[in-house]
């Protein structure tokens, strides 16, 4: 199903040319391992139209992402790695990695729920960010390919786990759809009140994994607001409005257009790397839409959810030199779109709750949906 240990060519493993070089996923010998007594394989997803996806249970992580361009080649439009060393390095990107039990940043790792104190583990400067140090990122997912089309992967955090309260059953599942679209459902359930803020981590660049810049690249957000924040990238609590902003991106245009601005906000981020307040809507609905004029890729990113993390890549040096080919991910060579509740919510009354509790289930889809314009 897509899953080899041996390393030949997994069933659906793709070959195409891009700039006169194979684009391929990775060889699924080199995932093939065992972690705290639990398997970890390298999955293959296909669909009709020829694209590829290639996951790994190891964090839940997208490896790579093949789609056409305007030329019926295949891309690789996500970064990752060739091998599942290089996900295990100190220093960690998150590169496609499924982020819990919160993603994005919780202020100084604390939170009051129920009336008890809970202290996180800080990662992030005086913060907590995607999980902690012992996020889902880092975990070996149990998973069951159910056939070409969709990859099923659950786990069972305990109680305590980094620090966050409750037993919590999580599943979640990647589905490669015939319209080209990589639709991710998440679920989860609690037996004590938690917090809960699922997202995924993937790394785009729409001109193709390993090339220079996403500033090239054109974005769009369905969003007329943003939350701003502080030195350490906590949100204040305020919603400001973006226009008038480098922040307006209603209308679309290019990554690199405001991103040199003497703004204050984009000096805390080193760049953009905010939430936006996604318009109110019921449902799946367009959150954002970028595209490259070099490849003719469009992805459109629709969620459920009331909040989109974009991230410009600011903080990815050429120090990243063991991408997929041997690729140097460098200084703003890719953006993240990331689906989520907002940041630091368990501390802002204000902001959409992220409270789970017992008896009551979660549930999310977000799905990244690729066509091309010719």
């Amino acid at each position: 199903m897509g899953c080899n240990s041996s390393g030949t060519k997994t069933p659906g493993t793709a070959d195409s040319t891009q700039a006169g070089t194979s684009v391929k996923t990775p060889d699924s010998a080199a995932f093939a391992t065992t972690i705290d007594g639990k398997k970890v394989h390298l999955f293959t997803l296909k669909n009709k139209d020829g694209a590829v996806a290639a996951i790994t249970n190891f964090g839940g992580r997208i490896v790579s992402l093949l789609v056409k361009d305007n030329k019926d080649r295949l891309v690789d439009v996500v970064l990752g790695h060739d091998s599942l060393k290089s996900y295990q390095k100190k220093e960690e990107s998150f590169f496609g990695a499924l982020i819990g039990r919160y993603g994005n940043r919780i202020a100084k790792g604390k939170f009051t729920l129920d009336g008890k104190a809970y202290q996180l583990e800080v990662n992030d400067g005086v913060n907590t960010l995607h999980g902690g140090v012992n996020g889902f990122y880092k975990k070996v997912w149990d998973a069951k390919q159910t056939d070409d089309h969709t990859l099923e992967l659950s786990y069972f955090s305990k109680d305590g786990e980094a620090g966050y309260p409750g037993n919590l059953t999580v599943k979640v599942i990647y589905t490669l759809e015939d319209d080209n679209s990589l639709k991710i459902a998440y679920e989860a359930s609690t037996d004590k009140s938690t917090v809960i803020n699922l997202t995924n981590h993937a790394y785009f660049n729409l001109n193709g994994a390993g090339d220079a810049t996403i500033t090239d690249h054109t974005l769009s957000l369905e969003a007329d607001e943003y939350t701003p924040v502080d030195t350490t990238l906590i949100p204040t609590g305020k919603l400001a409005k973006v226009a008038g902003t480098p922040f307006d991106f209603t209308k679309a245009k290019l990554i690199g257009a405001d991103i040199g601005a003497n703004d204050p906000q984009l000096k805390n981020g080193k760049g953009f790397d905010h939430n936006w307040v996604l318009r109110k809507g019921t449902g799946l609905r367009k959150a954002a839409t970028a595209s490259s004029s070099k490849t003719g890729i469009v992805m459109e990113v629709l969620t459920e959810e009331p909040g989109i993390q974009f991230y410009s890549g600011n903080f990815l040096t050429d120090k990243v030199n063991d991408g997929k080919g041997g690729a140097t991910y460098g200084y703003r060579s890719a953006f993240c779109l990331e689906t989520q509740h907002f940041p630091d919510s368990p501390n802002q009354p204000s902001f959409p709750t992220t409270v789970l509790k017992p008896g009551t289930a979660y549930h999310s889809v977000t799905v990244y949906k690729f066509t091309v314009k010719k």
